[in-house]
C-alpha cells in the first residue's frame, strides 16, 4: 500500500515540491515556484498528465504552494484523490536540538526560529515553509527533517573547535555539518550494495554543494563541513578549508566589512572564483580546449577531495567502501579518477572502463582486484525525507 508524502523544500524566493511515495521512492509528481516575491516568477511541475511551464506573479510562498495545489489538481495526482499521510520539510540547520525527524509543533518552531543565527540563509525560509503548509494542509502531520541530524552522532573530537569553551556553550560554535539527508539515504544503499550493515564508508556528496563523510556502521563519525556548509571540500561558489586569518587580512587591507567578505567567500570563490564559473560541465568544456584556469580549478578540486579521503581512511582505520553521488559524483567519471587517483596502496583502484560507462543506475566502478569498494549511487533525497517523516508519524505516540 503506498504510503505518499508531499516533501517541501522553502528557499529564500524558492519553494520546491515532490510527492513521493515513502515505500516505494516513485515520485508521482514534482515542481518547483521560483522568483518568489518578485515582479515576474516561474513555476514549473512535472505530474502523470505531463509537465507544464508558467510564468506568473508569486507574491509569497502561500501563493506559491497554493499554486503547486492547483497544478496537482490539473497535471494530477489530485491530492485529495491519493493516500496523502503527511507533509514531510527539509530544515537545514537543527542545531545541536534536533537528532532525529520531529513532528512540526509550535515549539518545534519557536526552537527552529532561535536557530536562525546559526543559518540565517536557510532556516527564516524553512520556517516559512512550515507554517504556510500547516495553514493549507491543517488535517495532515508535518514533519522536519534536518540536514545536520545525520552528523549527530560525531564524536566531541570529531565536532569541537578549538576555540575559547565559552564560545561553543554560549554561542553554539561547534560542526554540525550538512547534507545529512543525502549522506543517510547514500550510506544505506551502499550496505546494501555490499550485502552488510555494519560498514566503514566515505561518502562523497559532490554537486555545486560538497561535503565528505566518515561513517561507521551506519553512523556518522565525522563530516567536512562545520558550522555552516562552508568548511571542507571546494565546491561551486564556496571555498571550503582556509586560513582563518584572511578575513582578517582583508578587513585591514582592504577594508572590506566582514559581511562582504562572508558573501564573496560563499558566492564567488570556489570553482567560480577559481575559473569564472561553477558549472562543472562547463569547466569540463574549458579544460578540454586547453583553459588553464578551469585545469587549476579542477586540480584543486579533485586534490582537496583526495586529501579528506585520506583522512577519514586514517579515522576509520578499515574502509569498505568509497561512495560518490550528487551530480558531479554521479556524472563525472574524470573527477571521480583524479579524486582517487594514486590511493592504490590504500587498496582503492578504479576501473577505466567501468567509470567511463554512463548510467543512472547505483553501480561499482572499482577493479575486481580492489579491496576498497568504489561505488557511484544516486542520491534521493526526497525519498529519504519522505521515509523519515512516515517513521516519524507512526512512532508517534497514539492520542488518548
Amino acid at each position: 500500500m503506498s504510503s505518499y508524502v508531499l516533501v517541501i523544500n522553502a528557499g529564500s524566493s524558492s519553494l520546491k515540491y515532490s510527492l513521493v511515495d515513502a515505500e516505494s521512492g516513485d515520485a508521482a509528481a514534482a515542481g518547483v515556484v521560483e522568483r518568489i516575491g518578485e515582479a515576474e516568477g516561474s513555476h514549473r511541475h512535472r505530474g502523470p498528465r505531463g509537465e507544464t511551464r508558467s510564468t506568473l506573479v508569486i507574491a509569497s510562498h502561500e501563493e506559491a504552494l497554493q499554486a503547486a495545489i492547483e497544478a496537482f489538481a490539473v497535471q494530477g495526482p489530485a491530492l485529495d484523490e491519493i493516500e496523502l499521510v503527511a507533509v514531510g520539510h527539509r530544515v537545514v540547520h537543527g542545531g545541536s536540538a534536533f537528532a532525529e525527524p520531529t513532528l512540526v509543533d509550535d515549539e518545534l518552531l519557536a526552537k527552529v526560529a532561535e536557530l536562525v543565527p546559526l543559518a540565517p540563509l536557510h532556516n527564516p525560509a524553512n520556517l516559512t515553509g512550515m507554517r504556510v503548509a500547516r495553514r493549507l494542509f491543517p488535517q495532515l502531520p508535518q514533519v522536519a527533517v534536518f540536514d545536520t541530524a545525520f552528523h549527530q552522532t560525531l564524536p566531541p573530537q570529531a565536532y569541537t573547535y578549538a576555540v575559547p569553551r565559552e564560545w561553543a556553550t554560549e554561542h553554539g560554535i561547534r560542526r554540525y555539518g550538512f547534507h545529512g539527508t543525502s549522506h543517510a539515504f547514500v550510506s544505506g544503499e551502499a550496505a546494501r550494495m555490499l550485502g552488510r550493515s555494519e560498514v566503514n564508508l566515505v561518502v562523497l556528496h559532490l554537486g555545486n554543494g560538497c561535503s565528505a563523510t566518515a561513517v561507521r556502521g551506519g553512523r556518522s563519525v565525522d563530516t567536512s563541513m562545520g558550522m555552516t556548509p562552508l568548511e571542507g571540500l571546494v565546491m561551486g561558489t564556496r571555498s571550503g578549508d582556509l586560513d582563518p586569518a584572511i578575513h582578517a587580512h582583508l578587513s585591514r587591507e582592504l577594508g572590506w566589512p566582514l559581511d562582504k567578505i562572508d558573501h564573496a567567500l560563499n558566492f564567488d570563490s570556489g570553482l567560480k572564483g577559481l575559473a569564472g564559473y561553477n558549472d562543472f560541465r562547463e569547466l569540463s568544456r574549458s579544460r578540454a580546449a586547453g583553459d588553464e584556469r578551469a585545469q587549476l580549478a579542477f586540480d584543486v578540486f579533485c586534490y582537496r577531495i583526495k586529501k579528506y579521503v585520506g583522512a577519514y581512511y586514517a579515522a576509520l582505520g578499515t574502509v569498505d567502501a568509497i561512495v560518490f553521488t550528487a551530480g558531479v559524483g554521479e556524472n563525472d567519471p574524470a573527477a571521480r579518477a583524479a579524486s582517487l587517483a594514486g590511493l592504490e596502496r590504500l587498496g582503492i583502484r578504479v576501473d577505466p572502463a567501468l567509470n567511463a560507462a554512463s548510467s543512472d543506475r547505483p553501480r561499482a566502478i572499482s577493479t575486481d582486484a580492489s579491496p576498497v569498494a568504489v561505488l557511484v549511487i544516486p542520491t534521493n533525497e526526497e525519498w529519504q525525507i519522505a521515509r523519515e517523516t512516515v517513521s516519524a508519524i507512526r512512532s508517534r505516540p497514539p492520542r488518548v
